[in-house]
């Protein structure tokens, strides 16, 4: 989606609805980004980027300081 045209993903919304923003949501948009964060860095791990699953730990404490 988002390599869609800019027209396309307005007809993706026009049809979908809103994107939901309450409280619940966003806590559990960034949930789902902590869980995809976790298999980037196992799948980082299994072809040994040591480098790229140091820089991990970076972007997972930004997601972990929003969910507390």
């Amino acid at each position: 989606m988002a390599a869609a045209k800019a027209d396309e993903r307005t007809a993706f919304w026009e049809s979908y609805g809103a994107l939901d923003r309450s409280s619940a949501a966003v806590w559990r948009a960034r949930l789902y980004e902590a869980r995809h964060l976790g298999a980037v860095r196992l799948e980082r791990h299994r072809l040994a980027k040591a480098d790229a699953v140091r820089e991990s730990y970076g972007a997972m404490a930004e997601v972990l300081a929003d969910l507390t």
